[in-house]
């Protein structure tokens, strides 16, 4: 098979800037599930993160499992084992044994698989992504949606082209308390925004000179390692941990600015309306007057990483007029204090409600609506984790266009746009 080639980083179409989708006519009922019927489910990628995804798709009355897939054979037999297990427990389908697999590609030619959810580490999120989506299939794609600007653009490319359906993993557009403060910064309520601090936590670097492992029986780890570059097998570099393992290296992320910088950064493109924009300037620490690391956008507004938030919380925005606190856990405060009561006008501008993202994913392939974190904002947000990693890495600052996606007069940042890839893992195998 031929790997798909780099696609022009051109500006979105109008079409695209509204968020139009079609849902294909195989999850419409013409030779798929109906809209009131049940959506056959694959979960690519089996470990840490997929956990949660794999329970909620088997317990779905909307959804039901027909196969797993991993390139760890333990993983894959726990992961078989547990969505057999809950769904033997539901009375509204049948039992039917779940399919496992290895090879992501062998699920995703199935012609009775109508979406899959892609938990696998990042540097693969586009190569199965992208194949599913060239298949017709639906797309729940783990956060950051990329690798690389490149791989992001070529990806939301082809969902607009194919009409697809695609959601990111950005669930903190589904919780209550960051839309709130989105809608209150998008109406103005703390007036001009000067300021936005957030916290995305650090991780370790990862340990040099990992000396050689054997490689466990059953575990695939020249597939795990797909288009990065070969490294001998160690346990600690696939190891899925939260506060570190793989995430720690930049062969297969972009460490805590993929990780929480993917969440937090989101949320700020949201509340500032700039979904399907992005900012100019990305700055290493101890650069433009400023101990941290920060970027910012063409007004001035800037946003500064790891700076020090008042009750722990993951972001600040500071207005002319006031200021607005959010966390998880629905934490959300505001300066004044009684703000934070303030019931918004019916002239407000208002946001896409979502309550529960994996819910989200399930209307728009029944009803056709527009998901709250489709193809192009992922981009957009997973763009801003590639720039501020690469600021931070080169040790520069970085000019960016996000009209044209190109970076302005840096040539070592343009050429970390996009990574080499290891043979035979091209685009589009």
């Amino acid at each position: 098979m031929k790997k798909i080639s780099r696609r022009s980083f051109a500006k979105c179409t109008a079409l695209s800037m509204l968020g139009v989708q079609i849902v294909p006519s195989r999850v419409l009922g013409r030779g798929g599930v109906s809209p009131s019927g049940r959506i056959n489910m694959a979960i690519i990628g089996n470990g840490l993160i997929s956990r949660g995804h794999r329970r909620y798709f088997a317990r779905a009355t909307e959804t039901q499992i027909f196969a797993v897939c991993d390139v760890h054979q333990g993983r894959l037999i726990s992961a078989k084992k547990e969505a057999e297990e809950i769904t033997k427990s539901r009375t509204d389908t049948g039992f039917k044994p779940i399919d496992a697999y290895t090879r992501y590609q062998d699920v995703i030619e199935r012609d009775d698989i109508d979406a899959v959810c892609v938990a696998t580490p990042d540097h693969w999120h586009v190569a199965i992504a992208l194949k599913a989506i060239e298949m017709g299939k639906a797309v729940y794609v783990e956060k950051p949606m990329s690798l690389t600007v490149e791989e992001g653009r070529i990806l939301s490319d082809a969902v607009k082209r194919k009409n697809g359906i695609l959601q990111v993993g950005t669930q903190q557009r589904s919780e209550w308390a960051f839309r709130k403060a989105s809608e209150f910064v998008r109406n103005g309520y703390i007036g001009n925004i000067k300021r936005i601090n957030t916290q995305i936590g650090v991780f370790p670097q990862p340990p040099k000179n990992l000396p050689e492992e054997k490689i466990p029986d059953g575990f695939d780890y020249d597939a795990w390692l797909g288009q990065t570059p070969y490294r001998p097998y160690n346990s600690f570099r696939v190891l899925g941990d939260y506060s570190g393992g793989w995430r720690c290296f930049y062969e297969y992320g972009q460490r805590k600015d993929g990780d929480w910088g993917a969440h937090h950064f989101d949320i700020i493109q949201w509340a500032l309306g700039m979904d399907n924009s992005g900012p100019t300037d990305f700055y290493p620490a101890n650069t433009d007057g400023s101990p941290y690391r920060h970027y910012k956008y063409a007004n001035g507004i800037g946003v500064y990483v790891n700076a020090p938030i008042p009750k722990n919380h993951m972001i600040q925005f500071i207005g002319d007029e006031g200021e607005i606190f959010v966390s998880r856990a629905q934490r959300f405060d505001t300066t004044p204090r009684n703000l934070k009561n303030l019931t918004l006008k019916s002239s407000d501008e208002r946001l896409q409600v979502s309550i529960d993202h994996r819910l989200d994913f399930i209307d728009a392939i029944r009803f056709g609506k527009q998901n709250v974190s489709p193809v192009e904002v992922g981009h957009r947000s997973a763009t801003i984790c590639h720039l501020m990693s690469i600021s931070s890495r080169i040790g520069k600052h970085v000019k960016w266009d996000p009209n044209t996606e190109k970076v302005i007069d840096n040539k070592e940042a343009e050429a970390m746009l996009s990574r080499p890839r290891r043979y035979p893992y091209f685009l589009g195998v």
